[in-house]
C-alpha cells in the first residue's frame, strides 16, 4: 500500500504512528508534535502525528472526552501545517467518516468497532489509507473478515482496496488485563495488510482503576521491542511529555522524553529483522530454482 506518499511493503522500514491519546489543547497537541516532527527528522522516520478530538469509548462518563469534531480537525489540520507531519485521528460513528477524511491523512477505527459492518465500510469508503484496531475480544484470523469487508466497500466506492493496515492492540485475557500473543502478528500479515503493533495500548489494564483505566508502561519498550524483532510493518505509541497528569490513557503513555532513545533502539532491531527475512527468501528463492 501507499501511506503518506510511501510504499509500505515487507522491506520497509518500520513507522511509527504517536502522539497524545486525546487533544488536551490546541497549545499542547502542536507543542507534542513538533517535539515529534524533530525527532522524525533526526532519524529520517515517517512519523504520523495521532491524537483523537473524541475520546468515545472513556470508561466513566465524568472522564474528559477531547474538543469534539469541528475543534479538534481544526487543530489537527493547524499540527499539519505547521509541522509538516502526517496526522492520523479515530472516528466513532458512520457520519463522522467524510468530514474526518476531508483533514487526515490516514483515519483509525476504535478497536471496540471492529465488528460493526456498516461503520467499517463507511471509513473504508472515504478512500483514505485506514488503521484498523483489532478488537480485544477478536482472534487474530478473525480480522481477514473485517479486511473483506473494507476491501469491498472501498471498491464499490471506486477506490483502491489495498488501503488498509492491521493494528494489535492486545486481547482480554481475564478482566481488567490484555495479553500481546506474538503469533497474531504473523496471522494478520496474511491478510495482505502491511500490520501496526500497539505498545501502548498493549499494557493498558481497562477499567482496571475502577473509574478509569490502568496500565503498565515500564512494559511498553519490551512489547515494542519484540514486535519489530517479529517484523512488523508499523509502531504505535501514545506519548506524553507528563503522563501522571494526562487527561487519557496516562497510565500506559510512554514519557516523550523516552521516545526517541526507544525508537532509535527499534530502528536497529527493524533493520536486523527485515535483513534477516530478506536473506531467508532470497535462499528460498535460489533453493527453490
Amino acid at each position: 500500500m501507499i501511506l503518506c506518499s510511501r510504499p509500505i511493503d515487507a522491506q520497509s522500514a518500520l513507522f511509527v504512528i504517536a502522539g497524545p491519546c486525546v487533544i488536551e489543547s490546541e497549545a499542547h497537541a502542536l507543542g507534542v508534535a513538533q517535539t515529534l516532527a524533530e525527532i522524525a527528522e533526526r532519524l529520517g522516520l515517517l512519523l504520523i502525528f495521532k491524537s483523537s478530538f473524541d475520546k468515545a469509548n472513556r470508561t466513566s462518563g465524568t472522564s474528559f472526552r477531547g474538543p469534539g469534531l469541528e475543534e479538534g480537525l481544526r487543530i489537527l489540520e493547524k499540527i499539519r501545517a505547521e509541522t509538516g507531519l502526517p496526522v492520523l485521528t479515530d472516528v466513532h460513528e458512520p457520519a463522522q467518516a467524510a468530514p474526518v477524511a476531508q483533514v487526515v491523512d490516514v483515519l483509525q477505527t476504535p478497536a471496540f468497532l471492529a465488528r460493526q459492518t456498516d461503520f467499517i465500510c463507511s471509513v473504508a469508503a472515504t478512500g483514505k489509507p485506514v488503521n484498523i484496531k483489532k478488537a480485544q475480544f477478536m482472534a487474530p484470523a478473525d480480522m481477514q473478515n473485517v479486511v473483506d469487508k473494507a476491501r469491498s466497500a472501498a471498491e464499490a466506492a471506486g477506490h483502491n482496496g489495498d488501503n488498509f493496515l492491521l493494528c494489535e492492540r492486545g486481547t482480554s485475557f481475564g478482566y481488567n488485563m490484555l495479553v500481546s500473543d506474538m503469533r497474531g502478528l504473523s496471522i494478520m500479515a496474511e491478510t495482505g495488510c502491511p500490520v501496526v503493533f500497539d505498545a501502548t495500548h498493549s499494557v493498558q489494564q481497562p477499567g482496571g482503576l475502577g473509574s478509569k483505566s490502568g496500565g503498565q508502561s515500564e512494559y511498553v519498550p519490551l512489547l515494542a521491542r519484540a514486535a519489530v524483532a517479529a517484523g512488523v510493518s508499523g509502531m504505535f505509541m501514545e506519548t506524553h511529555p507528563d503522563p501522571a497528569n494526562a487527561l487519557s490513557d496516562g497510565p500506559n503513555a510512554l514519557p516523550l522524553d523516552h521516545f526517541e532513545g526507544l525508537i532509535r533502539q527499534l530502528q536497529q532491531i527493524d533493520a536486523v529483522t527485515k535483513s534477516a527475512c530478506a536473506a531467508e527468501r532470497d535462499g528460498s528463492d535460489i533453493e527453490a530454482a
